[in-house]
């Protein structure tokens, strides 16, 4: 009842019109003013601005030619292994021999390089066209080393060349020794089969690897070198690894992509 009683005096007294109207207190302008700062600010971002984002693949290190699988020509019984694991021979040289139902045959490198790994040994029966050694192109021991990133192909346009690129090494501690820095060399654009990396790396099981979730993009990677460390390449702490790399090393390629402007998100 009270209530009802000032509600209705108010009704009654007259208008304050002689007061100034006060429309907005001075906190209110001043959230208003850093409002509109605020989208003015998000608005000339969104327009000049960028977004900054990564893609992470497996990566090997190798030579720049890689490798292939050398095949046996013929079915027998393996008689003579003439070459060693590390040894680098030319183009021709005898690798293995082999006594088929004709004769002896030898099994020769198909161009010059480094085995990496033999697969048969004395006694051993192997049939035509059998894994017999897995040979690296390489024409001398200062050849430099390189990264292929094997990347989902869906990444692949948005790879630019040069573009940044941090490698993680396994063997080498990232923690300890920080990362592996280089630049995008070249961008293959079309996605590899298993057949395919099997044949360039020389190894079928990184092949089948490298493709289990779809084929992918091949990225050429050049290592940036330094004359600082002793791997001879450029890392993230300063003097890398006491030690130098070797071919066939396993890593984490992380791959810097190209910048997107935020409006073109809003576009159709």
């Amino acid at each position: 009842m009270q209530f009802r009683q000032q509600a209705l005096a108010k009704l009654q007294s007259p208008e304050e019109l002689d007061l100034p109207v006060r429309f907005a207190r001075p906190q209110g302008r001043l959230v208003l003013s850093v409002t509109v700062v605020v989208l003015a600010a998000a608005s000339l971002w969104a327009v000049t601005g960028s977004v900054t984002s990564t893609v992470e693949a497996p990566a090997v290190l190798t030579h720049g030619e890689g490798s292939y699988l050398l095949q046996s020509p013929a079915a027998g019984q393996v008689v003579a292994v003439l070459a060693k694991e590390g040894e680098r021979l030319p183009a021709d040289a005898p690798v293995l021999k082999v006594r088929t139902a004709d004769g002896v045959t030898v099994v020769r490198t198909v161009a010059a390089g480094r085995i990496t790994a033999l697969a048969a040994s004395i006694g051993q029966i192997i049939s035509t066209g059998a894994n017999v050694a897995a040979v690296e192109k390489i024409a001398g021991a200062d050849d430099p080393l390189y990264a292929t990133v094997y990347v989902p192909a869906a990444n692949a346009a948005s790879i630019r060349q040069d573009a940044a690129v941090d490698l993680t090494v396994q063997t080498v501690p990232s923690q300890q020794y920080g990362v592996l820095r280089g630049r995008v060399k070249s961008v293959d654009r079309t996605a590899r089969s298993a057949q395919q990396i099997a044949a360039f790396l020389g190894d079928s099981q990184l092949g089948e690897q490298f493709t289990e979730d779809g084929r992918p993009v091949a990225v050429l990677v050049r290592l940036e070198k330094s004359s600082a460390t002793r791997s001879g390449y450029r890392w993230s702490s300063g003097s890398g690894p006491p030690y130098g790399l070797s071919s066939m090393t396993l890593a984490t390629g992380s791959i810097r992509l190209a910048d997107q402007h935020p409006v073109d998100w809003l576009l159709p």
